[in-house]
């Protein structure tokens, strides 16, 4: 009986402290804190029921729907682009492609390279079999 009411006070001080000041309802925010830790009991149900904010003005409204209220443009939400879709991503890949093309030519070549000075000191010739091309 001791553990259920602390419980549901930890968390609605913490639920309270994590909610902006903005929505908050009908006290202050600090007056909320101060119920919720002094009525432990009563508290936490008063702030459930009465200071919480309402789900849509607390970004738990329904998917796709903007919960960003600042007016600043760079802290507006981008809309999200599938990788198919997005070219700057398509232009990554490209240009990977491309290093690991140069990448892998340049190891193909370090190796013939490293094969015939191998053949070289064995005092081989080069092989007639191989065909470069």
């Amino acid at each position: 009986m001791f553990l259920v009411p602390l419980a549901l006070a930890i968390y609605a001080v913490v639920d309270c402290i994590q909610t902006d000041a903005a929505e908050v309802r009908n006290l202050p925010k600090f007056l909320w804190i101060l119920l919720i830790l002094l009525f432990w009991i009563v508290g936490p149900i008063a702030w459930l029921v009465a200071g919480r904010p309402r789900a849509a003005a607390a970004g738990r409204g329904t998917p796709g729907q903007s919960t960003q209220r600042s007016s600043f443009p760079e802290y507006r939400p981008r809309p999200t682009l599938a990788p198919d879709d997005d070219p700057e991503f398509l232009s990554q890949l490209g240009r990977s492609n491309s290093d690991h093309e140069q990448m892998l030519k340049k190891w193909e070549d370090d190796l013939r390279r490293r094969e015939e000075e191998m053949r070289k000191e064995q005092g081989d010739g080069p092989d007639p079999d191989d065909r470069k091309g």
